[in-house]
């Protein structure tokens, strides 16, 4: 086949099954169905470097997605780790501000870790949106949507029953 996007279909059609039920293996469905798709995202852009037979190659490129992204999943438990322990920092004689934070913590680390990065960046680190969409490597647009999601799962998670708004987040 001389066309790639013959060549891509073919592959895709051949082998998605074998990838996603791989990623299904070691992950569950919605990151299998993200690392299935990423693995071919790779296989597009390396088609000339796809060998035959092309099963392996793919079933590595899957097995370093899913390591990668065990990898971001433990940084993300590092930095709630972190967050624990900044919360001990505090002074006794303002017990109120301690368990408040205490609680805001807890409901922090519960958080996906885009959403924990979203509002640290934020609300910790003063950045403006353009400077947290590039530590974040992503767009400023792309940056405040998951801000204004994070705020809202961080406000739902802390108010269950209080209407939220953007402008009382900032």
């Amino acid at each position: 086949m001389d066309d790639p996007e013959e060549r891509f279909t073919d592959l895709y059609d051949r082998h998605y099954r074998n990838v996603l039920g791989y990623a299904l293996l070691r992950a569950e469905p919605a990151m299998a169905e993200d690392v299935t798709s990423e693995t071919f995202l790779v296989a597009w852009r390396r088609l000339e470097d796809v060998p035959d037979p092309p099963l392996p190659w793919l079933l590595g490129v899957a097995r370093n997605l899913l390591r990668n992204q065990r990898a971001r999943r433990s940084r993300g438990d590092d930095l709630v780790a972190r967050l624990a322990q900044l919360s001990t920092l505090v002074e006794a004689d303002v017990a109120e501000r301690v368990a408040n934070r205490q609680e805001a913590l807890a409901v922090l680390a519960g958080l996906r870790e885009q959403d924990i990065e979203a509002v640290i960046l934020a609300s910790w680190f003063g950045l403006s949106p353009a400077q947290a969409a590039q530590a974040a490597g992503c767009s400023a647009r792309t940056y405040n949507v998951r801000l204004h999601r994070a705020r809202r799962r961080l406000a739902d998670a802390l108010h269950p029953h209080a209407p939220f708004t953007l402008q009382e987040q900032r």
